[in-house]
């Protein structure tokens, strides 16, 4: 828990109409089975103490009273566990009755929050019995506890502030004005709703998405409680359906029509950290009463699944759907800039690798879209030292398939040049060794763009950006960058999604440069011809980097947690050390190079994540990265 993960639960018994003691056993039994499963909270159905469907039964007093009793028993036989329950429950007060949800922990019964909009339409009528609990505010005494009974209340953990619970039953969420949004406005970011809603066709579909989306407009965990089995069925039946959703995002739902515990693993420093970066999010504390209860911070054993890469949907039918927005968006990006600028040609450096093929398949795709003739797109090939045959060959490949302009420059003699006058000893492959190409290779594709009257477009990805892989006004310099939001991993599904909609030497040519090794081939080959230079050997591999990348920009995690949740989700694959050593390396790496982020060339932003200086993320290139290697360090 101390990195903001809770485990909570959704709980929906096999119960009997009006048989409060058989209710309260199974109650009792999932409150407990949740606790083993480490459950910090756990959420049951409307009324589910007594059944919803208990109609004029719930004017009579024996109901209440063995309701009532009910209650004193959870209470009495959980007190001893460290998990909060919500129980729904019909509460008589003076002269009204009111649909409650009662909260409950080690041995006290925090409140009772009353449902505020009372249905009365189609198959319900629960005015018949129930009164709104909109803005009560009572200390009573229930189940042999003082509390109070109100609607404006908030729970809040002591020792992790952020796991802060509120509640609204099951109508509250359906209407315009749900009471969830003071609540979240206040502080909540985990809304509890125990619910009894019938089934209809269709009804599932809206149900989820509601859910999803309230939690999403809310930005937080919101988890709807369903009731099932064992309700009247007299007029309708009622299928279980239990979601838990995080900020848009489903993260756990169970199978319609059947009953048990559905578990997710919900992050509230997350949220927080969410609400603190949208400045639309707006604190209002509208007079919520704060109850606070003090749970200790243990391991939570996480179920949650983070996906290597994040920044690839993992569904196939998802991932070919994004592939093509993305593509389609990029292309939007230049064939704009170009209409705008009345400029027809682009010039682009072609090296036969990934970065590189991408950046042409966007050109292809905004030229067809402009209707300019593709041969407006003069690709270059500029081979030196490093350079392969294989590169080489499939820069010349696809050129030719695409049908756009291709020209070979051979740089070496160029650069030799230039060491003479620099006075720098070829043998000596350093760093200047290696810039020298690639700043030669700006110049030249500069200089091409003044004789055609064309852009120069970009290829560099935002994975390299994040670690400054880029020779500073060489390959990090452009007059469009299409890539500069495409991080590494989805480069490769981007170019891996044209191969398979493309045919012929096309496709083949493609699948080979997806089986290229990375590499700016700024080093000699080995002897055998191959590329001896692998840039994931240097910086490290490029799927733990864009999981650093994604998780310390997007929502700000501190390192220890970004090394905690990729020791979970690379287990098998990078032992420990190997993880928490690129990370070292990402944290230094990403510091020291925001000098070159902060000068980028215009491009456009497709995803959450960017590091352009004009929209999403401002750093000084001159910030100290020690507090962050001290936290991981002392985690």
């Amino acid at each position: 828990m101390k990195y903001g993960f809770v485990k909570v639960a959704a709980a929906t018994p096999i119960i009997r109409v009006s048989d409060c003691k058989k209710n309260t056993d199974a109650i009792i039994a999932q409150i407990k089975e949740a606790n083993i499963e480490g459950a910090a909270l756990v959420n049951f159905p409307e009324l589910c103490i007594t059944g919803y469907t208990c109609s004029d039964l719930f004017l009579q007093q024996t109901l209440l009273k063995t309701a009532e009793s009910s209650v004193y028993r959870i209470i009495e036989e959980t007190k001893n566990l460290d998990i909060i329950s919500v129980v729904g429950v019909p509460v008589a007060f003076r002269e009204a009755l009111y649909n409650c949800a009662a909260v409950i922990f080690k041995g006290k019964l925090l409140a009772l929050v009353p449902k505020v909009n009372i249905p009365n339409y189609s198959e319900f009528y629960e005015a018949r019995h129930y009164t709104s609990g909109k803005n009560t505010d009572f200390e009573i005494e229930y189940a042999g506890r003082k509390t109070v009974l109100t609607d404006k209340v908030l729970f809040q953990n002591k020792n992790m502030p952020d796991f802060t619970i509120g509640v609204e039953v099951c109508e509250d969420l359906w209407v315009a004005e749900s009471p969830s949004i003071a609540l979240a406005k206040s502080g909540a970011t985990v809304i509890c709703n125990p619910s009894t809603s019938d089934d209809t066709i269709g009804k599932a579909e809206y149900r989820r998405s509601l859910v999803r989306m309230q939690s999403g407009k809310l930005c937080c965990a919101y988890i709807y409680t369903d009731s099932g089995f064992g309700e009247s069925t007299t007029d309708t039946v009622y299928s279980a359906q239990n979601i838990i959703c995080e900020n848009a995002s489903l993260l756990s739902e169970s199978e319609r029509f059947t009953t048990g515990i559905t578990y997710a693993d919900i992050d509230v420093q997350k949220l927080m950290g969410e609400r603190r970066r949208m400045s639309t999010f707006c604190y209002d504390n509208e007079n919520i009463r704060r109850i606070y209860f003090d749970m200790p911070l243990t391991d939570t054993k996480l179920s949650r699944k983070f996906e290597q890469t994040p920044f690839v949907p993992s569904a196939k039918d998802d991932l070919s759907r994004r592939c093509k927005e993305i593509i389609t968006m990029q292309a939007t990006g230049l064939a704009t800039r170009l209409a705008h600028t009345g400029i027809k040609n682009v010039v682009l450096g072609l090296s036969g690798g990934l970065d590189s093929t991408l950046a042409l398949i966007v050109c292809v795709h905004a030229f067809d879209m402009l209707g300019i003739d593709r041969k407006n797109i003069h690709t270059v090939t500029m081979p030196c030292f490093g350079t392969t045959k294989r590169t080489k060959s499939n820069a010349e490949k696809l050129a030719e398939a695409y049908n756009v302009s291709f020209e070979e420059i051979n740089i070496t003699a160029a650069v030799r040049q230039h060491f003479i006058d620099i006075k720098h000893d070829e043998s000596v492959t350093d760093i200047t060794y290696e810039n020298s190409q690639a700043r030669e290779r700006t110049k030249i594709l500069m200089n091409l763009s003044n004789k055609y009257g064309g852009l120069v477009i970009g290829t560099g990805d935002l994975s390299e950006l994040a670690l400054g892989w880029a020779t500073y006004n060489g390959d990090h310099m452009s007059m469009y960058a299409v890539n500069v939001s495409i991080p590494k991993t989805l480069v490769r599904y981007l170019t891996a999604y044209e191969a398979e909609i493309s045919e012929g030497e096309l496709k083949t040519v493609l699948l080979d440069v997806l089986d290229t090794p990375v590499s700016p081939e700024l080093l000699p080959p080995d002897k055998n011809g191959e590329i001896a230079q692998k840039t994931e050997d240097v910086v490290g591999p490029y799927e733990l980097h864009d999981f650093f990348l994604y998780y310390f920009v997007r929502f700000g995690f501190t390192p220890s947690k970004i090394y905690y949740i990729a020791k979970h989700s690379f287990a098998g694959k990078y032992n420990n050390d190997t993880i928490k050593k690129w990370l070292v390396t990402f944290l230094k790496r990403f510091f020291s190079q925001q000098f070159k982020r902060s000068c980028l060339p215009d491009g456009p932003k497709v995803g959450s994540v960017t590091l352009s200086p004009r929209s999403d993320w401002r750093m000084p290139s001159d910030a100290s990265v020690r507090m962050w290697l001290d936290e991981l360090e002392n985690q």
